[in-house]
C-alpha cells in the first residue's frame, strides 16, 4: 500500500513539474524563431529553423553588458551583506538573552506582514534626503541623495524580517552544549558565532542567499523608483525597451528573457542540495 502511494505521488509530482516547465521550454524554443513564426496562427513547439538572430539583435539594441553588470553588482552586494546582517541578528535572537528581545522580535514579525509597496515611499525619501550625500546639505536638501546610485539600490535590500526569522529558526536547533563548550574554551560571543556557528550554517546561508539573489535579480519596482539614467538600468528595467508604441519585439524579448533567467537557474542548480536541506532544517514551508 505504501509503495503504491509513493508511486502515485511520484507520478503526480512529475506531471506537475512538467506542466510548470512548459512555459519555460516554450520561451527557450521560441527565442530561436523568426518574428513571423512567433506571430503565426499555427503554433509549432520547435522552430522550423534555429536562428541566433534574436540574440544578436537583442544584444545590439542596448548596453546589455552594462545592464547585466549593474544587476550582478547589486545582487552580489545585497546577498553578501544580507547573509552577514541576517545571520548575526538571527544568532542574537536565538542564542543571546537580553532585555527587550521578545518585543524586538515581535516588531520584526510585524515587518513580515508589511508588503514592500507600503514602505517603498518612506524608503525612497530616506535615500533621497540623506544628509551630506549626493549634493545634499546637512539638512538633506539641495541634491539627489543616493538616487540613481548603487548604494541607494543596495542599502534597503541588505536585511529584512524574513531573513532574520529564517536564521533564528535555524540557530535555535543548535544544542546549548555548543555554547557552553565555547564559553569554557574562552570564546566570546563574536568568536563563537564566526568560528562555530557560521561554518555549520551552509544550508541556511545557501537557502537565504538563493532566495535573496532571485528576489533582487528579478526586482522591478525598486530599481524603477530609484534609477533615472540609462547607464544604471538593471536587466529587468532593460527588458521594457522591447515594448514600444509600434508593438512588442517578441523575438528579442524572448531571447533576452532567456539570458536574464539563465544566471538564476545556474545558481539554483549549484545550491540545490543546500537549499533543500535548509528548507527541512529551518521549518520553512
Amino acid at each position: 500500500m505504501q509503495k503504491r502511494n509513493n508511486i502515485v505521488w511520484i507520478i503526480a509530482m512529475t506531471a506537475l513539474s512538467l506542466i510548470m516547465l512548459i512555459p519555460i521550454v516554450m520561451m527557450f524554443l521560441s527565442s530561436f524563431k523568426s518574428l513571423d513564426e512567433i506571430k503565426s496562427s499555427v503554433f509549432h513547439l520547435f522552430p522550423k529553423e534555429f536562428s541566433l538572430k534574436n540574440y544578436k539583435d537583442a544584444l545590439a539594441s542596448g548596453m546589455w553588458y552594462k545592464f547585466f553588470f549593474n544587476s550582478a553588482v547589486i545582487t552580489i552586494a545585497a546577498v553578501i551583506f544580507s547573509l552577514l546582517f541576517n545571520s548575526i541578528a538571527g544568532y542574537a535572537f536565538a542564542r543571546l538573552k537580553f532585555r527587550g528581545r521578545k518585543i524586538l522580535f515581535l516588531f520584526l514579525m510585524i515587518g513580515l506582514m508589511m508588503p514592500p509597496q507600503v514602505t517603498m515611499l518612506p524608503t525612497f525619501l530616506i535615500m533621497a534626503k540623506l544628509p551630506l550625500v549626493g549634493g545634499n546639505n546637512i539638512f538633506g536638501q539641495g541634491g539627489q541623495g543616493l538616487i540613481d546610485t548603487y548604494l541607494g539600490l543596495i542599502i534597503p535590500l541588505v536585511s529584512g524580517s524574513y531573513g532574520v526569522f529564517l536564521c533564528k529558526q535555524f540557530y535555535e536547533s543548535f544544542p546549548k552544549s555548543l555554547d557552553e563548550a565555547a564559553t569554557i574554551d574562552g570564546a566570546g560571543k563574536w568568536r563563537t558565532f564566526f568560528l562555530i556557528y557560521v561554518p555549520n550554517s551552509k544550508t541556511i546561508l545557501a537557502t537565504l542567499g538563493l532566495l535573496k539573489a532571485v528576489s533582487v535579480w528579478n526586482d522591478y519596482m525598486w530599481p524603477l523608483v530609484m534609477i533615472k539614467s540609462e547607464n544604471m538600468k538593471t536587466v529587468q528595467l532593460a527588458l521594457s525597451m522591447f515594448k514600444t508604441e509600434g508593438g512588442i519585439e517578441w523575438g528579442q524579448m524572448l531571447a533576452t528573457s532567456v539570458m536574464v533567467a539563465l544566471p538564476m537557474l545556474v545558481i539554483f542548480l549549484v545550491t540545490q542540495k543546500y537549499f533543500i536541506n535548509g528548507i527541512v532544517t529551518s521549518g520553512l514551508k
